[in-house]
């Protein structure tokens, strides 16, 4: 027979992996969006993969405090040095992405100094 106390732990261990399923979902989300931004940075991201910090208030882009999961990862540039990093998900959805602060080569771009004049003719 079934009582009211069995049916609650049986609801409870039904919500617990509930939460675990869509939190692992999270997670694949945030380290596709880590890997997005570590391809456009020019880093290279280490391990494959994004750890679980905490859980948190944290401010959106609105600078609303928002119930988020921060998520922490590894990159480097050089292939020597690991520099942290953290990504902010506010549900399904990424927020801010930090890297820590790393050396990075110059582009030959980059580096070309452009006269104001030349750039007002270029844009008319």
């Amino acid at each position: 027979m079934v009582t009211l106390g069995n049916l609650f732990v049986f609801l409870l261990l039904m919500a617990t992996a509930a939460w675990l399923w869509h939190a692992h979902g999270i997670r694949e989300r945030a380290l596709a969006s880590v890997r997005r931004h570590c391809t456009k940075m020019e880093v290279e991201l280490l391990d494959g993969n994004v750890a679980f910090r905490r859980l948190g208030l944290v401010r959106d882009a609105r600078g609303q405090r928002r119930f988020a999961r921060i998520y922490g990862f590894e990159f480097t540039v050089t292939g020597e040095q690991r520099h942290q990093g953290s990504i902010v998900m506010f549900g399904a959805r990424p927020g801010a992405i930090e890297l820590d602060a790393h050396p990075f080569q110059a582009r030959p771009e980059q580096g070309r100094v452009i006269q104001m004049d030349d750039w007002r003719r270029r844009d008319d």
